[in-house]
């Protein structure tokens, strides 16, 4: 049986507060799946994706997606990420790693933030 995992990856900053939302994000996964899921940042922040897949293959994961936590599919996500993402395939090559598109490319997630942004309003 294969062992998915998610990490979940974020631009990274200098303030680590930063991090807090990503952090909650990644509590809520693990409570609804039960499975494996790591945080991975590009910079200022670790671990970097590279570290965070060497772990999650460590620890018995033969499949792993990267999710982009970005609003949209800028240069980090258009040049940098896919860079790394193959280095990562080539340092593990029993590891099946998918990529998927940035959050915020998403129909759902731009409806959760239109309606937060509408309950903003009626305050």
């Amino acid at each position: 049986m294969k062992t998915h995992g998610i990490i979940l990856f974020g631009h990274g900053a200098r303030d680590p507060r930063w991090a807090e939302p990503f952090e909650r994000l990644a509590a809520k996964l693990r409570g609804a799946r039960g499975g494996p899921v790591s945080l991975a940042f590009l910079e200022l922040m670790s671990p970097d994706l590279p570290t965070a897949v060497a772990q999650l293959a460590a620890d018995g994961c033969d499949a792993i997606t990267v999710v982009p936590v970005f609003f949209g599919q800028g240069g980090h996500v258009r040049r940098d990420l896919p860079e790394v993402v193959e280095k990562c395939r080539a340092a593990n090559p029993d590891v099946v790693i998918s990529c998927a598109t940035a959050v915020g490319e998403d129909d759902a997630v731009l409806d959760a933030v239109a309606e937060y942004c509408l309950r903003q309003v009626s305050r």
